[in-house]
C-alpha cells in the first residue's frame, strides 16, 4: 500500500512537472500611440504623433515567448528648412500608413496575474498608402521615391495585468524609406493598450 502511494505521488509530481512545462497560448487586441522622427538631410525634422491598431499572438514556454504581431501604423514626418540657398524655405509633411509585422522573443517574471514582460526582435513595414505635401521645391515629396516595404527593429518591456497589456518599445528604422537618399530612416516610440480575449 505504501509502495503504491508512493509510486502514485511521484507519477504525479511528474505529471504537474511536464504539464507546467506545457505551451501557453494568448491571442489579443492592441491600440496605441506613435512618436515617429523621420530623419532626413536637408531639413530640420520634428516629431510627429501616429497610431496603431492591430492583433497579436503569444506562444510561450518556460519564461520565454514569441509574439508575432499585425497591426495598421500611421507614421512619417513634419520637416522645415531655409538650407536650399538664396533663403528659399522648403517645408513638407509626409504621412504613411503602413500594416507592421513584428516578431517578437521575450522573456516574463512575475507571479500570479501579474507580469513584466521583456521583447525584442525585426518588424516589417508594408507601406499601404502616402499622404505627401510641400513645396515643390523639394523632390522628397514625389511620390514614386518612396520604398513600398522597410525594415526595422524593435525592443521594449510591457506589464500584464490580468487580461491588460501596456507596452512601451522603441523601434530603429534599419532601411531608409527613400530610394533617393533624401529621407533616411524612420524611428518610433510605441506605446500601446492591449487586452487579452484568449
Amino acid at each position: 500500500m505504501k509502495r503504491t502511494l508512493l509510486f502514485g505521488m511521484v507519477l504525479m509530481g511528474l505529471g504537474s512537472s511536464a504539464f507546467a512545462q506545457l505551451p501557453s497560448f494568448n491571442l489579443g487586441l492592441k491600440a496605441g500611440l506613435n512618436f515617429a522622427k523621420l530623419e532626413s538631410n536637408f531639413a530640420n525634422d520634428e516629431n510627429r504623433l501616429g497610431y496603431q491598431a492591430g492583433a497579436w499572438a503569444r506562444v510561450g514556454v518556460a519564461g520565454f515567448y514569441v509574439q508575432p504581431e499585425a497591426y495598421l501604423a500611421g507614421k512619417g514626418g513634419e520637416f522645415k528648412s531655409e538650407t536650399l540657398g538664396s533663403g528659399i524655405e522648403a517645408e513638407g509633411k509626409v504621412r504613411f500608413t503602413t500594416l507592421d509585422v513584428p516578431v517578437l522573443l521575450g522573456t516574463k517574471v512575475g507571479l500570479g496575474p501579474v507580469n513584466v514582460r521583456f521583447m525584442a526582435g525585426p518588424v516589417v513595414s508594408f507601406v499601404l498608402d502616402k499622404d505627401l505635401s510641400g513645396n515643390d521645391v523639394l523632390a522628397a515629396y514625389q511620390r514614386d521615391t518612396y520604398k513600398d516595404q522597410n525594415w526595422g527593429a524593435q525592443v521594449g518591456a510591457g506589464v500584464d495585468i490580468s487580461s491588460v497589456a501596456i507596452d512601451l518599445r522603441y523601434e530603429a528604422g534599419l532601411t531608409d524609406v527613400s530610394h533617393n537618399d533624401v529621407l533616411k530612416k524612420q524611428n518610433l516610440w510605441h506605446l500601446s493598450l492591449g487586452f487579452k480575449i484568449l
